[in-house]
């Protein structure tokens, strides 16, 4: 990341002089920390997809940051891949970069991912064998296991494979086969031979996009991997936050009504939720301070 002095709303003068501003002294209290400025960063960042492109000017007036703040968060998010800057405007990549670039998916709505993976953890038993897709939604269930003993998980994320790494008492399987940047994780013929071999008790999923109860992802790879963890579980549970719902994308793989519970926030669409009920799953609604009602 960028240095942190000085980040937020422009004022009026000269950016950056003065015992605020970033030349001068600047307290601890008026830095944004990390987290703060990386969540600004995605709320650009959604902002351009949604538009395609954008003044750079106009963006920096619709957040109320400098042009040099401004400037500095399109650098890092253009740094990342996950836009572009050209001749004074913001550009965005297609919908597909945007849904499968990990850094991105991992920093979206982390407080209510983390709140559905600790629903979820309430229903693993200890010494459960578990099957986790890649998606980052379950990144968080790397904490939420800390204190299940005897647990095995089985998984083609990389990315959670390295967090679950540390947990004492849980042994973890990674899924080789093709491995896949943009989801940092394996697919392929080999991943899914390996999982027809297994019995698991749980498999915990998420999905790219939901809509009407019908579930859909961007690439087949990943549809073959998600059907074959779905067939060597004796019991699933999809957990997906509010911002899955209302999409499609190209390729569709049942629907809700394969899990035996769908874990999501408040926020999702009640239309959505009514959808779900039909196909027949069990809505188990989580608020952000971990209460929970069905």
């Amino acid at each position: 990341m960028d240095g942190l002095a000085g980040e937020g709303p422009a004022t009026g003068g000269r950016a950056g002089r003065g015992p605020a501003g970033e030349g001068g002294g600047v307290s601890a209290k008026a830095r944004l920390s990390q987290a703060a400025v990386e969540r600004r960063r995605q709320d650009v960042l959604r902002y351009v997809a949604e538009r395609g492109e954008i003044r750079i000017d106009a963006l920096a007036a619709h957040f109320g940051l400098s042009l040099m703040t401004m400037h500095r968060d399109l650098d890092d998010l253009a740094g990342r891949g996950l836009l572009r800057k050209e001749r004074g405007r913001a550009v965005a990549f297609p919908a597909l970069t945007m849904e499968t670039a990990t850094r991105f998916r991992e920093g979206a709505n982390r407080e209510v991912k983390a709140a559905l993976c600790a629903a979820a953890a309430e229903r693993i038993r200890p010494g459960s064998t578990l099957l986790i897709d890649d998606s980052t939604t379950l990144y968080p269930l790397a904490d939420a296991l800390a204190t299940t003993e005897g647990i095995r998980v089985v998984t083609n994320s990389v990315g959670l494979a390295q967090r679950l790494s540390a947990a004492a008492g849980t042994d973890v399987t990674l899924l080789g086969g093709q491995y896949q940047g943009d989801f940092h994780s394996c697919t392929g013929p080999e991943v899914t031979r390996t999982l027809s071999r297994i019995r698991a008790d749980l498999a915990l999923m998420s999905a790219t996009a939901v809509h009407d109860g019908r579930l859909f992802h961007p690439l087949p790879e990943f549809v073959e991997v998600k059907e074959a963890m779905l067939a060597a579980a004796a019991s699933s549970l999809l957990l997906a936050d509010h911002s899955k719902f209302g999409k499609t994308a190209t390729y569709g793989y049942g629907d809700v009504g394969r899990y035996e519970a769908v874990l999501t926030d408040p926020g999702t669409d009640a239309r959505e939720t009514a959808a779900m009920r039909e196909l027949g799953a069990t809505i188990t609604i989580v608020a952000y301070g971990g209460g929970a009602s069905s």
